[in-house]
């Protein structure tokens, strides 16, 4: 399984990536051994992310994903964001 993710950096940016392990993707940015944008924009906190059945979707997803707008991408976050705390009030 691969996923899709984005990044909120510290300076309020935004950063699209894939990976094939999420969590440890997300320690290595935060360590500043991750890809060169986010080195500078530490720490990160993931805000995003989607999973892909392989690396070709995710790829593909990934590169769709960074031809959005940021107000697109705002969008698909808050999104994902409600539809996260709508799974979490059905668990309790």
């Amino acid at each position: 399984m691969y996923y899709v993710y984005i990044l909120l950096c510290s300076d309020h940016t935004l950063y699209t990536g894939s990976t094939n392990h999420l969590q440890k993707r997300l320690t290595v940015h935060n360590a500043g051994k991750g890809a060169k944008y986010t080195r500078s924009r530490l720490p990160v906190q993931l805000v995003y992310w989607e999973a892909c059945c392989d690396r070709s979707q995710a790829l593909r997803r990934e590169w769709a994903i960074k031809q959005l707008s940021r107000t697109e991408k705002c969008a698909l976050i808050a999104a994902f964001s409600q539809s996260e705390q709508e799974k979490l009030d059905m668990d309790t």
